[in-house]
């Protein structure tokens, strides 16, 4: 099976930033981020074995979404110097393991990975695109069993596997409709606001009765119950609020093929070695005795 693997490069360092307890690396640096990574590329090579492998970053500028509404992501703490000197030199563990890194200034990570499943997902020589990050808003990019989200759910090592059935095994809607929900119920995390007083339950059961929210708001005469009143009243924050949660499928990402995210010629020797470099040693052992 030949398969596609985008990683969400900064979901996973901050998962493992906060899972792992303080490192260093040979110098003196703080490396637990970096460290952790590593131990999840050993595990996902070796266990998994996919031909292609990618991992796309958000940048420090703006986004679209942050132009649209000022207090996007507004309430987000600052993060440490420790954990941006970690983002920044991850990028130097990805090229270790043989894995190309796109970024594209005024787009998330998201918005790259989107547009990288919407470039390749009907590629004849992909039988399956697996998405790998620590947030739950990739699976809105979930089609059938051919592109699929894994998410952590135990520390940095266990993922759960979401194909289309999954999704609305956990959401109760398809991945398609879940920029819908997002839309009323809005999103803490992202300080995206939704619609006052509507709540997960209302959300889904009016989804599903009704369909996207411009369906909902398309009704003539306007339904009567007090849940579709709050809704009707919030309308412009309920769009403004799916557009938010929409990942772009049209980032500027410049030409890329398949074989540019291969990663069929990496050598256990060269990334024992590279880990040696930063005085992982454990992790090198594993490499050097179990390979990739």
């Amino acid at each position: 099976m030949r398969t596609l693997l985008i990683i969400d490069a900064n979901s996973l360092i901050h998962r493992a930033f906060h899972a792992l307890p303080p490192l260093t690396d040979i110098s003196g640096r703080p490396a637990g981020a970096l460290y952790g990574i590593s131990s999840i590329l050993i595990k996902l090579l070796r266990e998994t074995h996919p031909e292609f492998v990618v991992a796309a970053y958000d940048r420090p500028e703006p986004t679209f979404r942050k132009k649209e509404f000022s207090e996007y992501k507004a309430h987000r703490p600052q993060a440490s110097d420790d954990l941006i000197d970690q983002l920044i030199s991850s990028k130097d563990i990805f090229k270790g393991f043989g894995i190309k890194t796109i970024e594209t200034p005024g787009f998330e990570a998201d918005d790259i990975i989107g547009t990288l499943v919407e470039k390749f997902k009907g590629e004849p020589d992909l039988e399956r695109l697996v998405i790998l990050s620590g947030d739950l808003d990739v699976l809105q990019l979930v089609e059938g069993d051919r592109v699929v989200g894994w998410i952590p759910h135990k520390g940095i090592s266990e993922f759960t596997e979401y194909d289309e059935p999954a999704v609305i095994g956990r959401f109760g809607l398809p991945p398609s409709l879940l920029i819908d929900y997002k839309g009323l119920v809005g999103d803490k995390s992202d300080n995206i606001p939704g619609v006052s007083g509507v709540g997960p339950k209302t959300a889904v059961t009016l989804i599903k009765e009704y369909g996207p929210l411009e369906d909902l708001y398309d009704l003539s005469p306007a339904p009567k119950t007090e849940a579709l009143k709050r809704i009707l009243a919030g309308k412009d924050s309920a769009l403004m609020s799916k557009r938010l949660a929409t990942i772009s499928r049209e980032a500027p990402i410049g030409e890329i093929s398949l074989g540019d995210m291969s990663v069929g010629d990496l050598r256990s020797d060269d990334v024992s070695a590279f880990l040696d470099s930063y005085g992982f040693k454990n992790l090198s052992e594993r490499v050097r005795t179990g390979g990739i």
